[in-house]
């Protein structure tokens, strides 16, 4: 079933405000340009884990071989970004708004890329190429 264009747009929305929100947060944070690096390498693991894991679990679903080692990765790199982010979160010298912002602003996008990528999976197998 394709998805409604007010789902669609949604989702990029969300994906645009909660990785805009995360990278102003780190461009405005008092920390260290390698502690800035760090954040942002963590965003980027955390979105393409999360958009590659999806991508197999529904080629796994429309029957499309998934090898099983290219699954565990999917699923070690959504773990690892998530646990990163944790873990450095802990350990930050942030007020605790900042850590909760950090961490809202994460899942939001995530969360989003998730729905973006299912979204045009969605479009693309209704429209021929």
């Amino acid at each position: 079933m394709k998805p409604t264009k007010a789902f669609s747009i949604a989702s990029a929305i969300a994906l645009a405000t909660g990785s805009v929100a995360y990278l102003l947060g780190l461009y405005n944070a008092t920390m260290m340009l390698n502690e800035k690096g760090y954040y942002f390498a963590v965003l980027l693991l955390g979105l393409f884990g999360v958009v590659s894991l999806q991508k197999s679990i529904r080629d796994k679903l429309a029957g499309i071989m998934v090898t099983k080692p290219y699954m565990v990765a999917c699923v070690a790199a959504t773990a690892a970004g998530i646990a990163l982010l944790v873990i450095g979160l802990v350990n930050a010298d942030l007020l605790l708004s900042e850590k909760g912002f950090f961490g809202m602003a994460y899942t939001l996008s995530l969360f989003a890329a998730i729905a973006v990528q299912k979204n045009v999976r969605d479009s693309a197998e209704i429209q021929p190429e």
